[in-house]
């Protein structure tokens, strides 16, 4: 069943449909839009920092537009490219990790709304956000797709960013406590539902006898290495 976050996707997909059609006409590099759009999330995080909520909101609102648009310009313009998603994914750690890092600064360094526990929650947050993609791709390298979870990337850009910016530090700042929290709480819970997943996923391939190392192999196992192995 299509999560909301699917129906606001769809949505906003039909709307840049026309400005991914021109940028993929033009010949933009789908890279180019990743490496914008994450220097546009670590600006966010900056400004986060700085204590300008609201800003920082809009800002990865713009952002949130720009981590589409790669994607769907690489497709349209049909640039797809192993690279391509092994770049797109490592700027994506690092655009999550400037967003958490500005709001762990915020809660360090800001003279009102200094709070040493939430700086702990941040660091916490940081953790659970990396534990979650370190999982999956850990996963895959198994042969195991492991995107599940209750928490996926656009939910938390979502919830950085919608709230922040509406809300900014409405209600003191409970608004922005609570959505950190809630960010946090489910980065770990995905993270053991997906540790979970494998852990299901894998008692049938551990179950498979392993031939040990030191054992001799067969005539049959021995074939003449490729070129490629070779090499």
């Amino acid at each position: 069943m299509p999560s909301p976050t699917d129906y606001v996707k769809n949505t906003a997909l039909r709307l840049i449909d026309p400005v991914v059609g021109f940028l993929a006409n033009h010949g933009v590099s789908p890279d180019s839009i990743t490496t914008v759009g994450t220097l546009c999330t670590i600006a966010a995080g900056v400004v986060y920092g700085t204590g300008h909520i609201m800003t920082a909101g809009w800002v990865m609102g713009l952002t949130a537009l720009l981590d589409v648009l790669d994607g769907e310009v690489a497709r349209r313009s049909g640039r797809t490219t192993v690279f391509g998603a092994f770049y797109d994914s490592s700027l994506d750690r690092v655009a999550d990790g400037a967003l958490m890092a500005g709001l762990t600064v915020f809660y360090a360094t800001n003279a009102v709304h200094r709070n040493v526990y939430m700086v702990v929650v941040c660091l916490v947050g940081i953790i659970g956000t990396f534990l979650i993609s370190y999982t999956r791709a850990r996963a895959e390298s198994l042969g195991i797709d492991a995107k599940v979870g209750l928490m996926q990337r656009p939910e938390r850009i979502v919830l950085l960013s919608a709230p922040q910016a509406l809300f900014g530090l409405f209600w003191n700042g409970w608004v922005l406590i609570g959505i950190i929290i809630l960010l946090t709480a489910t980065a770990w819970i995905t993270a053991v539902q997906r540790i979970a997943f494998v852990y299901r996923a894998t008692l049938k391939m551990d179950s498979t006898p392993i031939r040990m190392i030191n054992d001799p192999p067969s005539k049959a196992a021995i074939k003449p290495a490729t070129r490629r192995a070779q090499s």
